[in-house]
């Protein structure tokens, strides 16, 4: 429960202002067929977080726990200072005009996740928690929670929502993280 729990609050917090909260404020611009587009991002994320967990299970097996602990804490630590990058709108590709609303989002939402820092997340999140189940369980809802009210309610949300604000408790919390991985010693 700790790793379903854990990845939720990491990945929604995370994903506030990041370019695939801002590609699904502009698809539901776009489309205005908030379903299609919130199923598009659920299957998009599943597939994606679940190879980027399978990864980080496979490689936390193959390098040990010792180096593994050192590799998670400098990337928990650099997370967070990609945290405080402000994503842009502009930042990823363009979808297709013809493409309906559900295959855009799809297809969008796949390939700008690649490499994002959700994903990455997610691969450093499994290696941790050696549960590829119930980390990409947890990042797919908390990708869900960050995005789904979104596409629903954009417009009324990106005005109040303070983003430096909550990209620096992102920050913070990859920085938390990172010093424990760092700190509490492999077995204890």
């Amino acid at each position: 429960m700790e790793a379903f729990l854990v990845s939720t609050g990491i990945v929604a917090i995370a994903e506030i202002g990041d370019k695939t909260q801002l590609l699904a404020l502009m698809l539901a611009a776009r489309y205005r067929k908030p379903v299609p587009i919130i199923l598009g991002i659920l299957c998009a994320t599943l597939a994606n977080h679940a190879i980027a967990a399978w990864i980080g299970a496979e490689v936390a097996a193959w390098v040990g726990a010792e180096t593994m602990r050192w590799i998670l804490g400098v990337t928990f630590i650099a997370m967070a200072g990609w945290c405080l990058i402000p994503d842009k709108a502009d930042d990823g590709p363009q979808t297709a005009r013809q493409a309906g609303a559900f295959l855009a989002t799809l297809v969008a939402f796949f390939i700008v996740e690649i490499g994002d820092k959700t994903q990455i997340a997610t691969v450093a999140l499994a290696a941790r928690f050696q549960s590829l189940i119930a980390v990409t369980a947890g990042t797919t809802f908390g990708m869900m929670l960050a995005n789904a009210p979104v596409v629903l309610f954009g417009d009324a949300i990106a005005r109040r929502l303070p983003l430096k604000i909550v990209r620096l408790v992102a920050a913070l919390l990859f920085v938390v993280l990172g010093l424990a991985a760092l700190l509490v010693p492999t077995g204890a």
